[in-house]
């Protein structure tokens, strides 16, 4: 039997990098090569339709083993990786019985991961750590999600006296740019209701999320020698910071926690003659979340006001909303999980995403896919790691949610 740590070490070796730059779906081609493994893979666990489409959505199901009625379950997970950080070469480092100190990624370049930054390591002291070597993120989101359904799947298959209804599979691309669904085939996959393997630490189980959207603002100045500038030049660079200073400095990401939302500057370039920022937008409350997009827009009335109209140009688009009120009305989905993580001895950790997940643009598609932990920490870095018991009992959930079902 391969090990959920098998796979995972696998598949974290394979660069699936997307690419937000880019309009072709998948945004690079490079995903596939994840999806062509993940394929075979799945046919030689018995999912014999596994295929893969033109746009690298993968899917599979698992016939139910009883012959009760039992609601067709989906599990996801997403196969690319942060544009944050390369992808390429991932040379993971394995620390057996972590002792909870400073675990130095690499030595040459300096780089120490060290519960002074990150506290939440000393949660597992005595576990084996998988990190990155200091110089890629490691890919735990969300190929450890993916590692985690395959164990599953394949547990199932060892042991055939677990009772489990039908099964659906899928593994997206281009979930961490926003565009994981775009081309997500709803009436194929057929399942009644999903979960996402995308979260954090063990025991949380997600139904709330962001609303977000993404701006961009680009300025427009005028370049004139600075010995003659005198009342002429406009510094494009000067009028954009002053617009970002126009927006909350307490509502930045730095500043924020549980329900907070914020503004985040991603992106800043420029020169005098134009400089264009780029920016997320985050809330949990969807009036909250309108109110901002607005102060965005009056913050750039003002520059107009003060510099004249067509100093600035604004984008907005909204990108995905807060799957609360789709889950509400079928909670059952998020009870049997919670159920399921008690049984196994495991406190279920109910709070908000400050994000968002292929389950919130599916369950806006009428798919309810709440999101379940995978144990990784420190996404989209080089401090990402992610502890082998956490991946362990994210399989142990999996496969006691399906059975929970097929038992009800």
């Amino acid at each position: 039997m391969t090990t959920v740590l098998d796979r995972f070490l696998r598949y974290v070796r394979v660069d699936t990098g997307s690419d937000p730059d880019s309009s072709s779906h998948p945004s690079t081609p490079k995903q596939f090569d994840l999806a062509k493994v993940l394929v075979e893979e799945l046919k030689a666990l018995g999912l014999a339709d596994a295929s893969v489409d033109e746009h690298c959505n993968v899917m599979a199901s698992l016939p139910a083993n009883t012959a009760r009625p039992v609601p067709a379950i989906g599990l996801i997970a997403h196969m690319d990786t942060s544009p944050d950080m390369s992808g390429s070469n991932v040379n993971p480092r394995i620390w057996e019985n972590y002792d909870g100190g400073d675990l130095v990624l690499n030595e040459e370049l300096k780089i120490v991961l060290s519960p002074r930054d990150f506290p939440e390591l000393k949660h597992h002291r005595g576990e084996t750590l998988i990190t990155t070597d200091g110089t890629t993120l490691l890919g735990a989101d969300d190929k450890a999600g993916i590692a985690e359904i395959m164990a599953a799947l394949e547990f199932l298959r060892e042991h055939p006296e677990i009772p489990h209804g039908p099964v659906k599979v899928a593994f997206t691309p281009d979930e961490e740019i926003g565009r994981g669904t775009d081309t997500f085939n709803l009436e194929k996959f057929g399942a009644d209701f999903a979960y996402t393997l995308d979260g954090g630490e063990v025991g949380e189980v997600e139904y709330e999320n962001f609303n977000a959207a993404g701006a961009r603002v680009t300025f427009y100045g005028r370049n004139v020698h600075p010995g003659t500038a005198k009342n002429k030049m406009i510094n494009s660079i000067l009028i954009a910071a002053e617009f970002n200073a126009l927006l909350p400095a307490a509502e930045r990401p730095m500043h924020t926690e549980g329900y907070e939302g914020f503004f985040h500057l991603m992106e800043f370039s420029g020169t005098v003659e134009k400089t264009s920022l780029t920016y997320i937008i985050r809330d949990h409350d969807a009036a909250r979340f309108e109110a901002r997009k607005a102060l965005m827009q009056n913050a750039l009335a003002f520059i107009h006001q003060k510099y004249g109209e067509g100093t600035g140009e604004l984008t907005l688009r909204d990108q995905y909303r807060n799957m609360k009120e789709i889950i509400l009305p079928v909670m059952h989905i998020v009870d049997t999980a919670k159920e399921a993580m008690r049984e196994l001895g495991i406190t279920p950790i109910d709070i908000p995403i400050r994000g968002g997940t292929d389950g919130a643009m599916l369950s806006y598609k009428g798919l309810p896919t709440p999101n379940l932990f995978t144990g990784g920490l420190n996404a989209h870095g080089k401090f990402e790691c992610i502890p082998l018991e956490s991946m362990e009992k994210a399989v142990q959930v999996i496969v006691r949610i399906l059975q929970k079902y097929a038992e009800a």
